[in-house]
Order: structure tokens, then sequence, then C-alpha cells
């Protein structure tokens, strides 16, 4: 068993390392975005890990692959230009009830900009980060709310009220 891990770290490990820091930032953004649920506050979970995520995936392939045809600089202008593009993407699906209170779209806004993030990643040609960063995109989509709504009420609030969530 040991011979078979020593192997497989010593092949992998940098796609270990690239995994292991998606999934860190992952869970550090899920954590703030309980603390933000469980007080009530407009951003959720799924928002924030993907947010969380995303930075993770465009950092990781600027640092990650930087032995590229183009120069670094110009590669961070290009991705600095893209991500400030799709954050006024990302703003146009957020919408403001007529009440004032209930805000829609983040989840959706936060998802336009990580899909940007995966973009930049498959244009440098850093396939794993960019097949790691989907996946575990698709299981926080999939399983986040499931996932958040058990934390909730482990860590907090009895029942949750998704009036006022900005979460879609």
């Amino acid at each position: 068993m040991e011979q078979w891990a020593f192997w497989l770290w010593e092949e992998h490990s940098d796609q270990i390392e690239i995994t292991l820091r998606l999934i860190v930032a992952t869970v550090a953004g899920m954590v703030v975005g309980i603390n933000r649920d469980i007080h009530n506050k407009p951003i959720g979970m799924r928002t924030l890990a993907l947010v969380s995520l995303g930075s993770a995936i465009v950092i990781l392939s600027g640092s990650v692959y930087e032995g590229l045809h183009f120069g670094q600089d110009a590669v961070s202008r290009v991705v600095q230009g893209i991500l400030t593009g799709l954050g006024f993407l990302g703003a146009g699906s957020i919408l403001r009830g007529k009440d004032g209170m209930e805000v829609q779209g983040l989840t959706t806004a936060a998802t336009v900009w990580i899909a940007a993030g995966l973009g930049v990643t498959a244009g440098l040609g850093a396939w794993f980060i960019t097949v790691a960063g989907t996946l575990v995109t698709l299981f926080l989509l999939t399983y986040g709310t499931q996932l958040e709504e058990k934390l909730i009420r482990f860590f907090g609030r009895s029942e949750r009220s998704r009036e006022g969530t900005l979460e879609d």
C-alpha cells in the first residue's frame, strides 16, 4: 500500500496539489458562505464557494502554465480583461425584487464568472485545472444546496428562511 501511495504522489504530485488547492479554495468560500447564511446575510455558501474556486482556477492557470508562447505580462492583462468584462455580464443577471429585499441571480453571476475562469484555463492549455475545476463546480452546483441546508441546520438556524436570500 505504501509503495502505491508513494508512486501516486511521485507521478502525480502536481495534479494532486492542484486538486488540493482547488478543493481548499472551495471549502474556504463555503465556510465564509455558511457564516453568511447563518446570519441571514445576502450572499451564501454556493456563491462564495464559486467565487473562491474561480479565483483559484484563474491564479493557478496563470502561475502553473507560464511557459506558453505568450509573455506572462500579456497573459495577465488578458485574464484581467476577461474577468473584468465578465463581471459586468454577471452583474446583469442579478435582479432585485419589487420589494427591494429579495435579490436573485448571484449564483448565476458567480457561475458566469467561474465559466470565464474555466475558459481562461482551457485557453492556456491548463487541461487538468480545467477538468478538475469543472468537476468541483458541477459538484458544488449539484449538491451545494443540500449540503448548505445540512450545514446551516448543524451550525445555526434550525430552519432556513429562503425569503431575502440571494441564492438562485
